[in-house]
């Protein structure tokens, strides 16, 4: 898939807050407008993130999608604000404090553990019948080489630590990574470097 463009970002990164708001207040959600940009009419995976104080408040994706990137992030916003299972519901008191991220993901490829790029690539590892998802920007978050990365990998999984090491499938993905300016009045679209979180927390 082709690099969004600014404008594109922009469109993407509205629609995200726009799906959080209305869902969260419990409005009706509005059709997605045809896009007008070919990129965001694509089918491909992608992640919403929301953070608040710098700490994950939701994240939910799709690996591959069916459905246009537009019509995949809408979802997959509402999803965040109020159907990750880690965390209760967004509520309104909260909106005005959340920072929206945005992953779109590439197709997935078979690597070698050795070929895995901190910091260019997100994992997706699999064996017995589970398998876990790591954003790329997360293991820069934590500061994680390349061991450190497959393991948590594995262990988002529920696979043990170094499954890697033995029967799990290693899958890795590049991400274009966004999100709203800090300066919530402007809703500018930029692109973040990801914030170190405060102790442990629950990883996307």
């Amino acid at each position: 898939m082709a690099r969004l463009s600014d404008s594109g970002k922009t469109q993407l990164l509205r629609l995200a807050r726009q799906a959080v708001e209305e869902c969260v207040l419990g409005r009706r959600l509005p059709q997605v407008e045809e896009p007008q940009e070919e990129s965001l009419g694509a089918k491909c995976g992608a992640f919403v993130t929301l953070r608040k104080a710098g700490r994950l408040r939701g994240c939910i994706g799709h690996i591959e999608a069916s459905a246009s990137l537009c019509e995949t992030v809408r979802e997959c916003a509402v999803a965040a604000a109020i159907r990750d299972p880690r965390f209760e519901p967004v509520t309104p008191a909260e909106l005005a404090d959340l920072h929206i991220e945005i992953s779109v993901l590439s197709a997935l490829t078979d690597v070698r553990p050795e070929e895995v790029e901190v910091g260019r690539h997100g994992l997706l590892i699999s064996g017995k019948f589970h398998r876990g998802l790591l954003l790329p920007q997360v293991a820069t978050q934590w500061h994680w080489d390349r061991e450190q990365f497959l393991e948590q990998t594995c262990l988002k999984a529920g696979l043990p630590p170094d499954a890697w090491r033995h029967e799990a499938r290693i899958q890795a993905f590049t991400a274009e990574v966004f999100a709203e300016a800090e300066d919530e009045k402007s809703r500018q679209s930029t692109v973040d470097s990801p914030q170190q979180p405060e102790g442990r927390a629950p990883l996307c």
